[in-house]
Protein backbone atom coordinates (compact mmCIF):
# COMPACT_ATOMS: atom_id res chain seq x y z
CA UNK A 1 0.00 0.00 0.00
CA UNK A 2 1.29 3.46 -0.93
CA UNK A 3 2.07 6.00 1.80
CA UNK A 4 -0.57 8.68 2.31
CA UNK A 5 0.71 12.25 2.39
CA UNK A 6 -1.52 15.14 3.43
CA UNK A 7 -0.52 18.78 3.00
CA UNK A 8 -2.39 21.54 4.79
CA UNK A 9 -1.92 24.95 3.19
CA UNK A 10 -3.69 27.73 1.36
CA UNK A 11 -3.55 29.54 -1.99
CA UNK A 12 -0.93 32.23 -2.52
CA UNK A 13 1.40 30.75 0.10
CA UNK A 14 4.98 30.68 -1.20
CA UNK A 15 6.08 28.07 1.36
CA UNK A 16 3.13 25.88 0.35
CA UNK A 17 4.07 26.21 -3.32
CA UNK A 18 7.68 25.26 -2.53
CA UNK A 19 6.54 22.24 -0.51
CA UNK A 20 4.27 21.09 -3.34
CA UNK A 21 7.22 21.26 -5.76
CA UNK A 22 9.23 18.99 -3.46
CA UNK A 23 6.28 16.59 -3.13
CA UNK A 24 5.92 16.50 -6.92
CA UNK A 25 9.64 15.84 -7.44
CA UNK A 26 9.78 13.06 -4.85
CA UNK A 27 6.52 11.61 -6.19
CA UNK A 28 8.23 10.99 -9.52
CA UNK A 29 10.69 8.67 -7.72
CA UNK A 30 8.51 7.14 -5.00
CA UNK A 31 4.76 6.78 -5.51
CA UNK A 32 2.47 8.00 -2.74
CA UNK A 33 -1.10 9.18 -2.40
CA UNK A 34 -1.49 12.90 -1.79
CA UNK A 35 -4.34 14.84 -0.26
CA UNK A 36 -4.21 18.64 -0.51
CA UNK A 37 -6.23 20.43 2.16
CA UNK A 38 -6.99 24.16 1.83
CA UNK A 39 -7.31 25.57 5.34
CA UNK A 40 -8.55 29.00 4.24
CA UNK A 41 -12.26 28.14 4.39
CA UNK A 42 -12.21 26.15 7.63
CA UNK A 43 -11.96 27.95 10.99
CA UNK A 44 -10.91 24.77 12.82
CA UNK A 45 -8.06 24.11 10.39
CA UNK A 46 -6.98 27.77 10.55
CA UNK A 47 -6.84 27.54 14.36
CA UNK A 48 -4.93 24.26 14.18
CA UNK A 49 -2.46 24.97 11.36
CA UNK A 50 -2.74 28.65 10.43
CA UNK A 51 0.67 29.81 11.66
CA UNK A 52 2.50 26.62 10.70
CA UNK A 53 1.56 26.05 7.04
CA UNK A 54 2.42 24.16 5.14
CA UNK A 55 2.00 21.19 7.44
CA UNK A 56 2.81 17.83 5.87
CA UNK A 57 1.62 14.56 7.36
CA UNK A 58 2.87 11.12 6.34
CA UNK A 59 0.38 8.37 7.17
CA UNK A 60 -1.38 10.68 9.62
CA UNK A 61 1.75 11.78 11.51
CA UNK A 62 3.07 15.34 11.29
CA UNK A 63 6.39 15.13 9.44
CA UNK A 64 7.11 18.76 8.47
CA UNK A 65 5.99 22.31 9.21
CA UNK A 66 6.94 25.37 7.14
CA UNK A 67 9.55 23.62 4.96
CA UNK A 68 10.06 20.10 3.71
CA UNK A 69 13.44 18.42 3.40
CA UNK A 70 13.43 16.15 0.33
CA UNK A 71 16.02 13.68 1.66
CA UNK A 72 14.26 13.28 5.00
CA UNK A 73 10.91 12.94 3.20
CA UNK A 74 12.31 10.17 1.00
CA UNK A 75 13.65 8.45 4.13
CA UNK A 76 10.20 8.62 5.75
CA UNK A 77 8.53 7.16 2.67
CA UNK A 78 11.07 4.36 2.31
CA UNK A 79 11.26 3.50 5.99
CA UNK A 80 7.60 3.07 6.73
Amino acid sequence: MKPRVTIYGKPECCLCDAALRVLDEVGQQIPFEIEKRDISGDADLIDRYGLDIPVILVDGQVAFKHRIDAERFIGLLEGR
